[in-house]
């Protein structure tokens, strides 16, 4: 019998992209369902994650996963017979879980403070913000990616935030890729990829999305 895949999700999560990347990259057919997750959040989502009550959540032979890097590191364990994102050594899998959780941490929980701040704090925000993105750059080096030549963990977690650098930057008045151009080069590098190119939302969709959830939140 077939597995059944069924991804929930919401089309601009950058969450929810790593899940469509890592499930690109294995050829793995799932079905899609959108969530409406800021108005009314569907009694399956809240059924498969009690917990957090979140996107994106991988049902899988109508077993639940949820958090996205787990769930990324479940498809790499259960598919395991098409391009490997986890390494191979114990070490540098411990060091590629440590930056995808540097990530999670660092950009996604202070990207919203770029925008929504004005005046002095938020210009100590974006420099913050983007001294999160030059240790990155500085970790990758001159590597085609994190983990070496092969595409990754540690890339499929990080391109997704790459739709949203038009936003951030348009909403908030600032450069990521001024500051950062060895990883705007990362970042061509791996929409490249057909897995990476056809998962990534519009960024002038997000753009829009931002402005009208700014405008919702009543920020000028």
């Amino acid at each position: 019998m077939a597995d059944e895949v069924i991804l929930l999700d919401f089309c601009i999560s950058m969450f929810g992209m790593r899940v469509r990347i890592a499930l690109a990259e294995k050829g793995i057919n799932y079905e899609y369902k959108e969530q409406d997750i800021l108005m009314n959040k569907s009694d399956l989502l809240l059924k498969m994650n009690p917990v957090h009550k979140k996107i994106p959540v991988l049902i899988h032979n109508n077993n639940p996963v949820c958090e996205s890097s787990i769930i990324v590191q479940y498809i790499d364990e259960v598919w395991n017979d098409k391009n490997p994102l986890m390494p191979s050594d114990p070490y540098e899998r411990a060091q590629a879980r440590f930056w995808v959780d540097y990530i999670d941490k660092k950009l996604y929980e202070n990207s919203s403070r770029t925008w929504t701040t004005k005046g002095e704090e938020q210009e100590a925000a974006q420099k913050e913000f983007i001294d999160h993105f030059k240790l990155l750059e500085q970790q990758l080096g001159n590597k085609p990616y994190f983990g070496g030549d092969s595409f990754g963990f540690v890339d499929v977690s990080l391109i997704s935030f790459y739709c949203w650098f038009y936003a951030w930057e348009k909403v908030g008045n600032f450069s990521i890729g001024e500051s950062c151009p060895k990883l705007i080069e990362w970042a061509k590098r791996c929409m490249e990829r057909d897995s990476v190119a056809k998962s990534l939302q519009d960024e002038k969709t997000i753009y829009e999305f931002l402005l009208e959830y700014k405008k919702s939140l009543g920020i000028e």
